[in-house]
């Protein structure tokens, strides 16, 4: 699983059927507004409603997703954001979602005006932020309390990879 594809329309309701809960949906799409019951259509709506979002997939064997992840712009010159990483239920556990980041980078990285790339991941995902770090991600800046779940206030830390630490990794 490391080539990436553009979302289609019938992938949507695949990556939509992934998230089991709302916190679910919070972990993976952190302030996108999403709402639950989540479906394919509000998926749609958040990449139609800004074209600079590349949502992209990682096909299986079969054609049919087993992994989604998104870049865009950050808001910061030469720099993108990576977002929405999920690996489908039945993948999970066998590296694919390191694959998947891979990928994501290597498609970020794929042009010479990208010089960073940065992601945001709530402080509890230990396991996301392991493969980050692994990955050569590092911590710039904690958010406490950034987004409330249910009762709980959730921690959000960004984390950034710049090319040559990339290359040197």
């Amino acid at each position: 699983m490391t080539a990436l594809r553009p979302l289609t329309d019938a992938d949507a309701a695949v990556i939509a059927s992934w998230i089991d809960s709302g916190d679910a949906l919070v972990l993976w799409s952190g302030k996108a507004a999403f709402t639950w019951p989540f479906d394919g259509g509000q998926l749609l709506a958040f990449r139609a409603a800004d074209p600079a979002r590349r949502l992209l997939v990682a096909p299986g064997p079969d054609g049919r997703p087993v992994g989604h992840v998104m870049l865009r712009p950050d808001g910061t010159p030469r720099s993108l954001r990576l977002g929405m990483v999920l690996v489908a239920p039945e993948s999970r556990g066998r590296g694919h979602g390191e694959a998947l980041v891979r990928a994501a980078l290597d498609a970020a990285f794929a042009g010479p005006d990208v010089e960073r790339v940065t992601l945001g991941v709530y402080a509890h995902n230990h396991g996301a932020r392991r493969l980050y770090e692994r990955l050569g991600f590092r911590e710039e800046e904690v958010h406490a309390g950034s987004v409330q779940v249910g009762e709980t206030w959730w921690t959000s830390v960004t984390m950034a990879l710049t090319r040559p630490a990339r290359l040197s990794g």
